[in-house]
């Protein structure tokens, strides 16, 4: 096998892996818009080099169109459910100032009532998880959020993932990365389906790391070459 074949072989199991945490992502908003019979479901991702929040989940309303929509990270519920790491339920969002009426607008879709969770992992804030326009049910606002709490743990471990895995393409991407390591990493990335969670992510974060360590010590293009 050439150094090609490895370093496509690579690309190829770290592309799996990111359909796959996408694909999990989507099955979860899915899931959650039916348990609670609600309008729609997202989940955003939080670009920390550019302070956005992104759609990378949606079921029901929007789903066609907003995935990879952008705006700033501190706009709207979804913002200040980021930036507090507190839950939320709102019955009427226009009675809220935290409301932003005009980012709703833009999407095509104003809800009149959501729930909104922060997807945490290893105390870091990854994004949020909204459940807009279920039907409310009196007295039950705190066993709800309890319920989506469930499927945001799922979605920050998902997320944390396909985040190792963009970094890990992104790095592949530019490396130059030593044959008999990326070999073996090669050969451990093409068993993540099966112990997607637990392995995965640990191979990824290396496969990143060792990537990014060359990447760096290589400098960016037409800089001179370090010497011994």
């Amino acid at each position: 096998m050439t150094g090609d074949d490895l370093r496509a072989a690579v690309a190829a199991g770290v592309l799996r892996s990111e359909e796959g945490h996408r694909e999990l992502l989507r099955l979860i908003v899915e899931v959650a818009r039916a348990i609670f019979h609600a309008r729609a479901a997202s989940i955003f991702l939080l670009d920390e080099e550019r302070d956005e929040l992104v759609f990378e989940a949606i079921a029901g309303e929007g789903s066609d169109s907003l995935v990879g929509t952008r705006f700033p990270s501190s706009t709207g519920i979804a913002g200040w459910v980021l930036v507090t790491r507190q839950p939320l339920v709102l019955e009427d969002v226009s009675e809220d100032p935290r409301f932003a009426k005009d980012a709703a607008e833009a999407t095509g879709f104003v809800p009149k009532g959501l729930m909104a969770v922060p997807l945490l992992h290893e105390e870091r804030a990854l994004g949020v998880l909204e459940v807009l326009d279920r039907p409310a049910r009196p007295g039950a606002a705190l066993e709800d959020v309890e319920l989506l709490g469930l499927f945001a743990a799922q979605a920050a471990i998902a997320l944390d993932l396909l985040q190792a895995a963009r970094r890990a393409r992104t790095a592949l991407e530019g490396s130059g990365a030593d044959l008999e390591t990326v070999a073996r990493l090669a050969a451990a990335i093409d068993g993540l389906e099966d112990e997607r969670r637990a392995v995965g992510l640990e191979l990824l974060a290396s496969l990143d790391k060792l990537l990014s360590d060359e990447s760096r010590a290589a400098g960016p293009p037409g800089s001179p070459v370090p010497r011994p």
